[in-house]
């Protein structure tokens, strides 16, 4: 197999299938989520439930004094390589137009070296955050194999892409194809594993507010 039929592999079946692996993943676990649904609440409603859910989940990504000043290391770096990787993912033309021909829809993105610069700062994030894990006594006894399979398919689509995008692997095809292979696997394994927080997250954190909210406080 050529660079050539591998990254046409690549961007052919292979994204098809991990397209539809993901979707279908998706919809089962949002699926299971909704059908546990919740007992009915018999007792007198004591303040609004949408309002509270919609400050808890804004709330929820400005986390408290006491939080900051003992996980300091968690919060500012965590934050670093989820934006990283957010803006990597969004805002780099060449994806906002693969997303356009999938799906129609299309937003302007940053410049080539923006992304870039930031890229490089989510790849040491990411490499910060593994050491961290294995040299923190507490985090390297409570991680488990799927923690750390995780950081490895978040971690290989970021940097195929910025050895792609900087002509680092030659072939350039075989650079590309590796890329979209990594985030092929990363889409497999989202909806499967820890993951999933990507949508569920936002859902917990308004339930959570929207139950408070009812009580009339605050969570």
């Amino acid at each position: 197999m050529t660079p050539m039929d591998f990254l046409l592999l690549t961007k052919g079946p292979l994204f098809s299938l991990a397209i539809a692996i993901f979707a279908l993943g998706i919809l089962i676990r949002l699926f299971e989520i909704f059908a546990l649904g919740r007992a009915h609440n018999y007792a007198a409603a004591r303040g609004n439930e949408v309002i509270p859910g919609l400050k808890t989940m804004y709330r929820r990504f400005n986390p408290d004094p006491g939080t900051f000043q003992r996980s300091t290391f968690d919060v500012v770096v965590g934050t670093l390589w989820h934006v990283g990787f957010v803006i990597a993912l969004l805002l780099f033309i060449p994806h906002i137009e693969l997303i356009k021909s999938t799906l129609g829809v299309s937003w302007p993105g940053l410049p080539n070296p923006v992304v870039d610069a930031v890229t490089a700062i989510t790849l040491l994030g990411l490499v910060a955050v593994l050491i961290h894990r294995l040299t923190h006594p507490v985090k390297r006894f409570l991680s488990t194999p799927q923690d750390y399979l995780i950081w490895a398919v978040t971690f290989l689509p970021v940097l195929t892409g910025y050895l792609a995008y900087h002509r680092l692997i030659n072939p350039y095809p075989l650079a590309l194809g590796m890329h979209i292979l990594s985030a092929e696997i990363f889409l497999i394994v989202l909806p499967f594993t820890k993951l999933t927080h990507i949508f569920t997250a936002f859902v917990a954190r308004y339930y959570n507010g929207a139950i408070f909210g009812r009580k009339g406080i605050q969570s």
